[in-house]
């Protein structure tokens, strides 16, 4: 990543903060052009996300600072999203999603991201804290669909 972000945020490990962010994510994941299925799976991986720093990361504190970094990327097509926060740092070869047997409600959220995003990586920041950066490249039926190009409204 050679380039600034384009488009950085900083929030609080603040709960009442994820709908805003789904809703944004969302909102941006369609002007790239992603289909509903696609932004829907997108936005629940961004939340999942940002619900394990908090409550992992933060120990469900509100007053944790995490920074989302955003890159839209051309060829492919798609979104880069890294999430940094100073929280609990863990090895990240030790996450891994929940055996899918064990039915029980939570847990699942490492599971979600890998299964619906092309790639996930999770990394210690060096000085504490963890680092999980996101990518969701376009199908190839969604680059060829009409109806989900950008509209008029989006920039490029």
């Amino acid at each position: 990543m050679d380039r600034e972000p384009c488009i950085s945020i900083r929030l609080f490990s603040d709960p009442k903060l994820l709908a805003p962010i789904r809703a944004f994510v969302d909102g941006l994941s369609k002007c790239v052009g992603f289909s509903e299925k696609s932004r829907g799976l997108l936005s629940l991986a961004v939340d999942e996300a940002l619900a394990n720093v908090i409550r992992h990361g933060y120990g469900e504190r509100s007053d944790g600072l995490i920074w989302l970094n955003i890159w839209r990327l051309q060829e492919p097509a798609g979104l880069r999203i890294v999430l940094e926060d100073l929280g609990r740092s863990v090895d990240p070869a030790l996450i891994k999603g929940r055996d899918l047997a064990d039915v029980r409600p939570g847990g699942l959220g490492v599971h979600i991201i890998k299964e619906t995003m092309t790639e996930s990586t999770w990394e210690s920041r060096p000085g504490g804290g963890m680092r999980l950066t996101l990518v969701k490249l376009l199908a190839p039926h969604e680059r060829a669909n009409p109806s989900t190009t950008q509209s008029e409204n989006c920039a490029k």
